[in-house]
């Protein structure tokens, strides 16, 4: 075996062990795991003297890709088109004033701290971004997930992880021009729609069958094949057209989840998404320049306080305007107030991997993404005060956090 090999085992081995103990450390002192992983990354990663712990730090990119493939796979997973359509208006009205009034505001602060324009566009779409993976698992933990308000709340995450999909791969077809002209973003924005509509009125017809009849031979491996290869397959197209892997691995997700054999394709993918998830994170935290921060402790202060402010204030009258009542409304502006997660490191290293970002964005979005995973619970916690358990009737008292 040639010595770059070993190398990549090895490093492959450092990211695993190295991801358990801070992960195992997450969850002794009931954080979410994620602020863990990107800790870890951080510890190995070539930024943090006094050496890097790996000896091919380029497979960092790599780690990365595949992970992005299989965190947004498993999120369109959850999303058939019919899931799409029974959203409702009011969740659809709430998503997009709350994701674009967020990335607006954002971007023009960014601006307004003296930011180039795509800094402070991928920046305010960052912070526009709710983690759909946190925030279910505190609602889980405040046995509250049956609930009504909670519908609508996770609703609006549906439509929200659309937008920031298709804003991500709208920006990063604007690499193409360089330019943020009208007529470019109105182009590049054609391109997305173009896309994802052919995408779905095409491989609705196609997909679901081919993973259906895959499934008819009982036989699990080949099974995995064939949602892997239309997961990493459309990833390929997406990319081929300037548009993020991001983009492509979560309308495969959307067309496999149209399949009859959905729930058994979720289950085949669960322990990939868990380790290359994992590995997303800590390749995140690798890659980060964390020097680079405290020159900018002040300007993510700006950014999480826009982001908190925004978010509350426009998902609560958003919802009011669809008369919705105080009580739930203000339940759902707690929950979706906090910024970050997974989509968040994908906008940031998509700007990255097109080039358009500066090299400080990343790190600040990493940065970001561990202070509100550490605060989210108590925010969410504190809208869902003394909300009653709607399957057992007893009081939703804040269990410890895992």
């Amino acid at each position: 075996m040639a010595l770059e090999e070993v190398q990549v085992i090895q490093d492959l081995a450092i990211v695993l062990v190295v991801a358990l103990g801070m992960a195992l450390l997450s969850h002794l002192l009931h954080q979410p795991l994620v602020i863990g992983y990107i800790i870890a990354g951080i510890i190995i990663g070539p930024y943090t003297p006094p050496f890097s712990f790996l000896a091919q730090p380029g497979i960092l990119n790599l780690f990365a890709e595949i992970g992005i493939v299989f965190l947004l796979f498993a999120i369109g997973l959850d999303f058939p088109i019919a899931k799409l359509r029974a959203v409702g208006r009011p969740a659809i009205v709430i998503a997009l004033t709350e994701a674009l009034g967020t990335l607006l505001l954002g971007t023009l602060v960014a601006l307004g701290l003296g930011f180039s324009r795509f800094d402070a566009l991928f920046l305010g779409l960052a912070i526009s971004v709710t983690s759909t993976v946190i925030l279910s698992r505190i609602l889980e933990e405040l046995r509250v997930l049956k609930n009504e308000d909670t519908k609508l709340v996770l609703g609006i995450t549906v439509v929200e992880d659309v937008v920031v999909v298709s804003a991500l791969a709208a920006l990063q077809s604007l690499s193409i021009s360089g330019s943020v002209a009208l007529v470019g973003v109105a182009l590049s924005l054609l391109a997305v729609v173009v896309f994802i509509l052919g995408t779905i009125l095409l491989g609705s017809r196609t997909i679901p069958r081919l993973v259906d009849a895959v499934a008819r031979t009982d036989r699990p491996d080949l099974i995995v094949l064939a949602i892997l290869g239309v997961a990493f397959g459309l990833s390929i197209v997406s990319s081929l057209l300037g548009i993020s892997v991001a983009t492509g691995a979560f309308l495969a997700g959307v067309l496999v989840a149209e399949s009859k054999s959905q729930p058994r394709a979720n289950a085949l993918i669960t322990p990939f998404k868990s380790l290359f998830g994992a590995i997303f994170f800590v390749s995140m935290g690798a890659l980060m320049n964390i020097g680079l921060l405290p020159g900018y402790v002040v300007p993510i202060a700006l950014l999480l306080a826009t982001a908190y402010l925004a978010k509350y204030v426009l998902v609560y009258l958003a919802a009011r305007t669809q008369h919705i009542a105080t009580p739930t409304a203000r339940r759902a502006a707690f929950s979706l107030s906090a910024s970050g997660g997974e989509l968040a490191l994908v906008v940031a290293k998509g700007g990255a991997d097109v080039g358009l970002t500066s090299s400080f964005v990343l790190p600040m979005v990493g940065a970001m993404t561990i202070v509100t995973a550490f605060l989210s619970p108590y925010i969410v916690r504190a809208g869902w005060s003394g909300m009653a358990d709607t399957r057992s009737g007893e009081s939703a008292a804040p269990p410890e956090r895992s």
